[in-house]
């Protein structure tokens, strides 16, 4: 077999030689460890204290001869592995191509996978081979409903079903859905570092330079800007508020910046990191989530909800599923349609006595964490693998059967 190309300074070699004695955690995921700090990487930060994680990115097409794998390194021990590929090859060559780079990559490993972790779907369309002692879909989004998703995404999600030992999704709205077609699915819905969001409560956070002049009430928004937010709604509570100051933390993808709103007291100051998210947040009176109702938000939970109420902010959203239930109906959430409705409950967010309300945001919060989350799956892992290791290893021989038909 050829040598496997690398283009950074680490090396397929490198891998092995930093093993210690950890079994092998690959991911593969449709998201970018360094885009946005959200549920894979709190979930496989916790990973790397038992496993060795691999995190596999999606390609990028790079002007080069033959495919490789750019290989770097993060801090906690992960490992991102982008797959490169040459200008001007097919979908078919590129499916080719990242199978070629798993399979190499697995051989240099010289050990198969203990686990095998899938966010992409599509990914089961090279590397839906690969062995494993468990296989895991952690569906943290329906992306089939997303702004240009591939028309095969539904096809691969079901082959990924019949692959997979579990199935965790990411809200109570995507358990509902997907429960029956898989034995095994467990509901483990947006989680929190309260440490981390708490530090907004203290008081002593120094306001950020680019948000610093803005003048108060400041209504704030963190994450993704995408189809998902509903702009009609934002300019309209703008308009209405024109002394309020609307904040807005966060990329903008899949959508056009001339689609972003334009207003005087609307301020779009750019996607930030999430260790630098409690100063914003400790100096903004409320937080809204202007969510749009569309098919690409049916079934989201909102990871910056339990964020929000662990910085001591009053939240206003729209009716949103997983936000209605459980924090609309607990009234830790205020609920809002349309932009007056949106801007009246903005309204008695500002006004409100905290006390009683944040002592109901701590019980809830008390009971939720990442950590206590990704126990909980490592549980679910343990108990799969011990239970039919050999019913397991049949069922994996008839998806590999059934994968290499596929493939014909």
């Amino acid at each position: 077999m050829p040598p496997l190309h690398h283009a950074d300074t680490e090396t397929i070699s490198s891998l092995s030689i930093q093993k210690v004695e950890k079994p092998l955690l690959i991911c593969f995921s449709h998201l970018r460890w360094d885009f946005v700090y959200q549920r894979p990487q709190h979930l496989l930060s916790r990973a790397a204290r038992r496993y060795r994680v691999i995190f596999f990115e999606e390609p990028r097409v790079a002007e080069i001869e033959a495919p490789r794998l750019s290989i770097s390194r993060r801090p906690g021990g992960i490992t991102v592995i982008v797959p490169e590929v040459p200008a001007g090859l097919s979908a078919a060559g590129v499916l080719s191509a990242q199978r070629m780079l798993v399979d190499r990559l697995l051989e240099a490993e010289g050990t198969k996978a203990a686990v095998a972790w899938f966010y992409s779907p599509g990914a089961i369309a090279f590397a839906g081979h690969v062995a494993a002692d468990v296989v895991v879909y952690d569906c943290m989004d329906e992306l089939a409903n997303f702004k240009g998703a591939p028309t095969s995404l539904k096809d691969h999600e079901r082959r990924l079903f019949a692959r997979a030992d579990l199935v965790f999704t990411g809200g109570r709205s995507l358990y509902e859905a997907k429960r029956r077609q898989h034995p095994r699915v467990h509901a483990f819905p947006s989680s929190i570092e309260v440490r981390h969001f708490a530090q907004a409560r203290a008081g002593d956070l120094e306001d950020p330079a680019d948000q610093r002049d803005l003048p108060h009430p400041r209504i704030g928004f963190f994450g993704v800007v995408d189809e998902r937010m509903d702009m009609r709604l934002l300019g309209h509570a703008a308009d209405l508020r024109p002394d309020w100051s609307f904040v807005m933390l966060g990329p903008v993808v899949k959508i056009d910046e001339g689609d972003l709103v334009r207003r005087p007291n609307v301020h779009w100051l750019g996607g930030k990191s999430y260790f630098d998210l409690p100063p914003y947040l400790a100096h903004w009176d409320v937080g809204f989530m202007p969510f749009a109702r569309n098919d690409a938000t049916r079934f989201i939970s909102p990871t910056k909800t339990p964020e929000f109420l662990a910085a001591g902010l009053p939240v206003v959203s729209t009716p949103i599923a997983d936000v209605v239930r459980p924090y609309g109906e607990t009234g830790l959430v205020a609920i809002a349609t349309g932009g007056a409705d949106l801007v009246a409950k903005i309204e008695s967010r500002l006004t409100m006595d905290r006390t009683a309300w944040l002592a109901d945001v701590d019980r809830m919060l008390a009971g939720t964490s990442w950590d206590r989350t990704w126990d909980e799956m490592v549980a679910l892992m343990d108990e799969r693998r011990k239970a039919v290791p050999a019913a397991g290893a049949a069922r994996r021989r008839t998806a590999d059967i059934r994968e290499e038909a596929a493939r014909v």
